[in-house]
């Protein structure tokens, strides 16, 4: 039976890979402060604030096959290797696409250059300060896993469910978009990184991997999900500057427009996933990952507050605006 500690466990991808593991029959243990949520069924749960001394002694003295770290703060990533790395046949470290320097050059592979390393919050500098630190310390035995967007059931980001909630609260009412021309997406649903990345320890691979979804067009995406939301109004768009110069934000966050990304960052959803896919990365259908991912929004209210996107309030004053 093989035993893996996972450095996290209780948020969203890391329980989404704890399940995926005790399914399996495997012997898991999660290590965190558990304030995002409790573990699934079948897993040990140690509570533990990986910042204060002897965070890790109830699972340092351990013999464990898999380490997966899912955290990029300095201090926690350090903190972990110097108690752990001896520890494990074999580590993961989830990082991001975000490390690459460059998001203007479509199909760039996993050796294209990275940012600078910082031990700072900026969340791209510190997830490659993670992986040279994780390197150092662990040699061959790591897996660097760099997935872009990841999507699914339970995404508390609220970026890819935006679209299929808010055209199904539209119904037969316009929804504001952007210029969807040359614009491209790309994302992985969370149940098959999860998936990958049980399969992958499992077979003690190594290396880095860009774990990422097919590169698909914004406008596909958007149909997509009007079909499986039901809606039967306009598509309104606006293009770039229209929409900046009315406060609406790229990306995520409130006020925004989720998926939509600046034309010089457009590469950064056009990633190359040879690597992934030659070492057996899959995804599903992106018909099915809508229809959970509009049932979730459901369960938790379409016109609830989210933390990316218009609310309808903001999305009708700007549609009236166009319309004057």
């Amino acid at each position: 039976m093989t035993r893996t500690l996972i450095l996290g466990g209780t948020a969203w991808l890391g329980r989404e890979i704890a399940d995926q593991l005790v399914a399996q029959g495997g012997d898991v243990t999660c290590l965190a402060r558990g304030e995002s949520g409790a573990v699934p069924s079948g897993v040990t749960f140690i509570c533990s604030d990986r910042r204060v001394p002897g965070a890790y002694d109830l699972v340092a003295g351990d013999a464990w096959d898999e380490i997966i770290e899912l955290s990029y703060e300095a201090d926690l990533v350090a903190g972990a290797l110097e108690a752990l790395s001896s520890s494990t046949q074999h580590w993961t470290l989830v990082s991001s696409v975000s490390v690459y320097a460059s998001k203007t050059e479509p199909g760039a592979d996993e050796q294209a250059v990275l940012v600078e390393p910082s031990d700072g919050e900026d969340y791209a500098h510190a997830k490659v300060a993670a992986e040279r630190a994780t390197a150092e310390a662990v040699g061959d035995r790591l897996l660097i896993v760099r997935p872009g967007l990841i999507v699914g059931p339970g995404d508390m980001s609220d970026r890819f469910g935006y679209w299929v909630s808010r055209l199904a609260l539209a119904s037969a009412g316009s929804v504001l978009v952007p210029d969807t021309h040359g614009r491209c997406v790309q994302f992985i649903d969370v149940r098959d990184l999860a998936g990958w990345l049980m399969r992958a320890g499992n077979e003690r691979l190594t290396g880095i991997y860009n774990a990422v979804g097919t590169e698909r067009e914004l406008s596909t995406v958007l149909l997509a999900a009007a079909q499986i939301a039901g809606h039967t109004g306009e598509f309104i768009s606006a293009d770039d500057d229209w929409l900046t110069a009315h406060n609406v934000n790229y990306w995520a966050g409130p006020r925004s427009l989720p998926l939509w990304l600046p034309r010089s960052d457009s590469a950064f959803a056009q990633r190359s996933r040879n690597r992934f896919l030659a070492a057996g990365g899959t995804e599903r259908d992106l018909t099915q990952t809508l229809k959970d991912v509009l049932a979730d929004e459901r369960t938790r209210g379409l016109d609830r507050e989210r933390r990316s996107g218009l609310t309808r309030d903001e999305e009708n004053s700007l549609l009236a605006k166009i319309s004057q």
